[in-house]
This record gives C-alpha cells, sequence and structure tokens, in this order.
C-alpha cells in the first residue's frame, strides 16, 4: 500500500538542524516534500538548496542576495507566519536561532499543526504563549514534537505511558568543552577554545551554552513545557560520553533510558515520521559492546552557575527566564567577539536575575519585551564595564 509523502516547511533549513533535516529527507527518497525553506543570511546555501529540492516557497532576511533571489522567481516569496500555516503543509520544522520563529510556531499551533521543534528560546522565552497555542489547537491536529536528542529521548520513552505514573525526567549533560578544566583556568579560556565541543558538532551559540550549562537549564525549562511537567520533578545527570539522551523515572521507581550515537538525524527523523518509525537508519546503530563502559556524575555547581541561574529563573515561572535568556544572547556575543571572559557570561546572568522585575502570568508581547530588556542590560553592562 502506497505511503502518503510528508510534506514539511523547514525554518532555518541552512543551519546545523536544517541542513541534517535535508539529509534525513535524502535518505528518505520519496517520503518527504519539501514544500517551503526558509534561511537567515545564508542564501546562496538556500539558493543550492532550492534548486535540488524544488520548494513551492521560500525566504530569507532581506538583503541584496535575498532581493536577487526573490526576483529570479524560483519559488513564491513569503513570510515565516504565513509558510507556517500552508495547508500544503503536514510538518513544520522549527530549527532557527533565537526567536525568528516564535510567533509562525505560535501561528502553526494554532492552525493545527504538528510541529517539530528544535529551537530552545521558542518555549524557554515564548512558553506559556506557545502552550496556549498548542491548547487551542490540539483538537485541529496541533503537536509539539522535540527535536532536540534530549527531548526526543523523553517523548520516546513517555510513548504509550500514563502521564501520572511519571516520577521525574532525568536530562544528560557532557559538561561541554572545558569539564576537565582547572578552575582557575577558565577566565582566560578563548572562544576556539570553547567552541570545541568533545562530542556534539552544532552551531556557535548553543556550543557556548553547552559549554556554560546554560543549555541544559534552558532544556529542563523546555521540558517543563514540553511535557507539563514541574521544573522540580526535572533533573540534569552528567554523563560525558552522550550516549544516553536522556532519562524518564517512574512512579514505581523503574527508569527507561533512550540511547544512540550522538548524531541529530534520528531524532530529526522520528519527529518527522512520527508514529511511524522508518527503516532508514540515519546514524550509525549503537555498538555498546565497542563503547565499553559509560559514565555518570553529578553536576558541579561551582563549575557551572549559569545552570543554577537558569532553574532559578524557571521556577519563577513569569518573566524571568525570558529575561535571563536575552541576558545570554547578549553575553555569548560579548564573549565570541571578545569583549568579555568566558566566566562573565555567569556573572552577567546573575545580575540580570536580580535586576529583572518580574511580570506574573505574560502574554506574548510582555514575554519578548522581557527578552529584550534582558539583552539591553548585559549590552549597557559591559559598555559601562561593570
Amino acid at each position: 500500500m502506497a505511503v502518503d509523502r510528508i510534506r514539511v516547511a523547514i525554518l532555518g533549513s541552512t543551519g546545523s538542524v536544517g541542513e541534517q533535516a535535508l539529509d534525513v529527507v535524502r535518505g528518505l527518497s520519496g517520503r518527504f516534500e519539501v514544500v517551503a525553506l526558509a534561511a537567515g543570511g545564508n542564501v546562496g546555501r538556500l539558493a543550492n538548496q532550492a534548486r535540488e529540492f524544488h520548494p513551492r516557497a521560500l525566504f530569507a532576511r532581506p538583503g541584496r542576495d535575498a532581493d536577487a533571489l526573490r526576483a529570479s522567481g524560483v519559488a513564491e516569496w513569503q513570510p515565516l507566519d504565513e509558510m507556517a500555516v500552508r495547508d500544503d503543509v503536514d510538518v513544520v520544522l522549527v530549527a532557527t536561532s533565537g526567536l525568528a520563529s516564535l510567533r509562525p510556531t505560535i501561528a502553526a499551533l494554532r492552525a493545527g499543526k504538528p510541529v517539530a521543534i528544535a529551537n530552545k528560546e521558542t518555549l524557554v522565552v515564548g512558553g506559556h504563549a506557545v502552550r496556549e497555542a498548542l491548547e487551542a489547537g490540539r483538537a485541529a491536529g496541533a503537536e509539539l514534537r522535540p527535536v532536540d536528542s534530549e527531548h526526543s529521548a523523553i517523548w520516546q520513552c513517555l510513548w504509550g505511558e500514563a502521564p501520572e505514573s511519571v516520577d521525574k525526567l532525568i536530562l544528560t549533560a557532557s559538561g561541554g568543552a572545558f569539564r576537565d578544566y582547572d578552575l582557575a583556568a577558565l577566565d582566560a579560556v578563548t572562544a576556539t577554545q570553547a567552541l570545541a565541543h568533545p562530542t556534539w558538532k552544532m552551531g556557535p551559540k548553543i556550543t557556548i551554552d553547552s559549554a556554560t550549562l546554560f543549555n541544559k537549564g534552558l532544556e529542563a525549562i523546555e521540558a517543563r513545557w514540553l511535557f507539563d511537567v514541574p521544573l522540580d520533578r526535572v533533573e540534569v545527570l552528567q554523563h560525558r560520553e552522550s550516549v544516553i539522551h536522556s532519562l524518564v523515572q517512574f512512579r514505581d521507581g523503574s527508569i527507561k533510558a533512550q540511547l544512540g550515537e550522538p548524531d541529530m538525524r534520528l531524532p530529526i527523523q522520528v519527529a518527522l515520521t512520527y508514529p511511524e518509525r522508518a527503516a532508514a537508519q540515519p546514524a550509525p546503530p549503537l555498538d555498546l559492546a565497542a563503547r565499553g563502559a559509560l559514565h555518570f556524575g553529578t553536576v558541579d555547581g561551582e563549575r557551572f552557575p549559569a545552570l543554577g541561574i537558569a532553574l532559578e529563573a524557571g521556577r519563577r515561572d513569569d518573566t524571568t527566564a525570558a529575561a535571563v535568556a536575552g541576558a545570554d544572547e547578549a553575553a555569548v556575543e560579548h564573549f565570541l567577539a571578545g569583549r568579555i571572559q568566558f566566566t562573565n557570561i555567569a556573572r552577567l546572568l546573575r545580575r540580570a536575575l536580580e535586576a529583572h522585575a518580574p511580570t506574573a502570568r505574560p502574554d506574548l508581547d510582555t514575554l519578548l519585551a522581557a527578552e529584550a530588556w534582558g539583552r539591553r542590560f548585559v549590552d549597557e553592562a559591559v559598555a559601562a564595564r561593570v
């Protein structure tokens, strides 16, 4: 029996996750139709993708190259929020960085679309609004399908389980580039060193967040919104090999874990083909005998203060997480540009956390304003060299 093709829109197609998603499409030739592609500034790569996949709609950040691609007429030029609700799109993959896809995600969910989400900021900043949109569109087919390896692992462990049977979620963390450094040496580390992640190949922002472990705090907040579990029931476990991607402990004490090689193509494929498990293997199967021993440990709060700051912000359940997320965006940019030391990132996050005046029960505009406040706070602090 013929299987219907899955029609997909990829927002952020030229980034790391977007490119790997297109690898998944290539590996399942005939199973997907790429309807729409959207990029930031890498218009040359977007043009190459358009020539290969022949999408009906394209978008890129305005500029000379984008204007030329738009004028070429290879596809309809369509903003992200319109692209996300197209009638001919079955699944929207959100792989952009920052907040570019927050409103399109909300629009897609309200329109009853499944959204495969690989973007942290959308849920950390806009979690309240995204969850409302999910509930509004659920009857029409709206779903949030996690793509991050950690959240995909939790999601897979929860398939077939009753929500009330869940005791806690356990996210694993590799520890990033500086997990074995002497603490006294962290003041002098460079951006090049921070970008050398021991197991994953990712974009610059998330790689720096992995080195501070701020990303794991963001993932805990994401888990709260994705799985409707209180943040105090989400834990972080250090696991150097990044083979066990996450675990779920149930009320009877049993634990499920999802394992695999550290390769994003498998969770991408799971999210795009759900509820089917496709026969294609987008990453090499895990050979446990060859891997040998796996290691676990508690997270050192002194080495990774940014994790505690993120969790504290998330527990407040107001605009604080959005503000601290904005502060981190700015702090990481300043570190990558050489304006601050690596250890200044956490110090600036702590100051933003303490200075923010939160708003309870925020709407989307209030959340976005808090995120922008966090950016400004750090920019002004760095400019003043305080």
